[in-house]
């Protein structure tokens, strides 16, 4: 889920130059429920060094967004198609940084799949369980400023570590379509 809007916001598709690219949102069964895979981005990558985020990335030529987002999942983290149902997609979403339209899918396993975080990308994993998300504690809502404009954006703790812009949105729609929509804390000022 997108950002809610601000009065003077346009509508309209991303920019016609924007790279479709392509995520998956791994959830896999465990005795306590549904876990999640997220990322930790290696430090020397060109955009979003050391962030929290999911496998992924760029479509290459003749390439879907589903394809690539299975692709990136096997690279990244060695996970093959065969260890996993694809679900569905959630919200397409334009990341003006990187200049990517992102299309997220989430993915489930019946278990923990092998786990082998490729280190040229991959710098560590978090594998919170969606009642931890869900946790309002472990939420927020902050105002981030872009281009002159203030939106309201979700950020999420775990396990110490700040989740936030795209991963946050994608992390905040997969709770609201799961009914378990966030219920953030207070909004609070950000200067990201």
């Amino acid at each position: 889920m997108a950002p809610r809007p601000r009065p003077g916001w346009r509508p309209g598709p991303p920019p016609g130059a924007a790279r479709p690219a392509g995520a998956v949102l791994l959830l896999y069964g465990s005795p306590h429920g549904p876990r999640l895979v997220l990322t930790r981005r290696a430090a020397h990558l060109p955009t979003h060094q050391g962030q929290i985020s999911l496998p992924g990335g760029a479509c290459e030529p003749g390439e879907s967004p589903e394809q690539a987002a299975r692709r990136e999942l096997a690279e990244e983290l060695g996970v093959p198609p065969a260890a996993y149902d694809l679900l569905g997609a959630l919200s397409p979403l334009h990341i003006p940084v990187s200049g990517f339209l992102l299309h997220p899918f989430v993915a489930f396993a019946p278990a923990r799949p092998r786990l082998t975080p490729d280190p040229g990308e991959v710098a560590g994993l978090l594998e919170p369980s969606l009642s931890e998300l869900a946790d309002p504690a472990r939420q927020r809502t902050v105002f981030r400023a872009h281009e002159g404009r203030r939106y309201r954006v979700p950020l999420f703790d775990v396990d110490g570590e700040v989740v936030w812009g795209a991963t946050a949105m994608i992390l905040a729609e997969l709770l609201t379509v799961l009914g378990a929509a966030p219920r953030p804390a207070p909004l609070e000022e950000d200067d990201r």
